[in-house]
């Protein structure tokens, strides 16, 4: 911490920072507050007005957090970072977390090295919420805390997961929901099967937002998160997404997967406020619809 205060009167968090710091540029000091670098009896808050109770103890944190859209090593980009987590856009081809046969190039093992980088404590981590496939880009949110690892996933069915597809052919009406039960006990694919005990329920609505020669542009929001679910699913409509060729895709224009996830709204684990990101379609898939 850069320096901590015994607040002995009621007050409002930015007028008690501009009189306790009265020697910085009200602009650096608004800096702080927004990205989340002030901490109230220990917990990052940003909310201008925050009231103050005598006995509580208001701080400085001495770490550095990413500006918005900050890039780092693999094409990863921050698109928030407070205390308690971080929330990146990662790039397609790159893992999410390690496999016998990679290590290092992974989102995991990249926001490990920056947090290190960026801060004192050389035993800091991150803790693993959610995985994208591969081949997936698109948003994803980190904990960095065991707290709030445990806090997002508990409620990670409520967190609203959105993705954009280009997929080959025309999906059979404009919008609905599609369902399915999902075999998952192949590492390498899954399939749809009758009901069992080897199967999970999966349900994905949807919404077509472009067509193109050929090729349709579609959102897609998950009520459940099944390995493979979108690409299954839309495989099992005749539209499989442009370059999956595992899953029955003749095209690949992009030379790439044609998925992206865009969305991310969820509460935050300390604060309970609403955080909610979006990502555009990255440019190589734009231009096919």
């Amino acid at each position: 911490m850069r320096k901590s205060c015994k607040v002995e009167a009621p007050a409002q968090l930015l007028p008690y920072l501009f009189e306790q710091w009265a020697d910085l540029k009200k602009k650096q000091i608004r800096t702080w507050l927004k990205h989340q670098a002030v901490t109230v009896n220990g917990r990052p808050v940003s909310q201008f007005d925050h009231p103050l109770a005598p006995g509580d103890t208001v701080a400085i944190r001495s770490d550095r957090f990413a500006v918005p859209k900050t890039s780092l090593a693999s094409g990863i980009k921050v698109y928030h970072e407070d205390a308690t987590l971080i929330v990146i856009d990662k790039p397609e081809n790159l893992l999410s977390v390690a496999s016998v046969a990679e290590q290092e190039k992974t989102a995991y093992f990249q926001l490990t090295e920056y947090l290190r980088r960026a801060q004192a404590h050389a035993r800091d981590r991150i803790w693993i919420v959610h995985r994208l496939d591969r081949e997936t880009s698109g948003l994803m949110v980190f904990a960095k805390t065991a707290e709030a690892k445990q806090a997002l996933q508990s409620g990670w069915d409520h967190v609203i997961k959105r993705y954009e597809a280009v997929v080959e052919g025309r999906l059979p009406k404009p919008e609905g929901t599609l369902e399915s039960d999902l075999n998952e006990t192949n590492p390498f694919k899954v399939y749809s099967a009758p009901p069992s005990a080897e199967t999970r329920h999966a349900v994905t609505h949807f919404r077509v937002l472009a067509r193109a020669e050929r090729k349709t542009l579609v959102e897609l929001t998950l009520e459940t998160g099944r390995r493979h679910q979108i690409r299954v699913q839309l495989a099992d409509l005749g539209c499989p997404i442009v370059g999956d060729e595992k899953y029955g895709a003749k095209t690949n224009p992009a030379h790439r997967l044609g998925l992206h996830a865009c969305g991310l709204k969820f509460l935050h684990p300390e604060t309970q406020k609403e955080m909610s990101f979006e990502s555009p379609l990255p440019k190589d898939l734009a231009r096919l619809v």
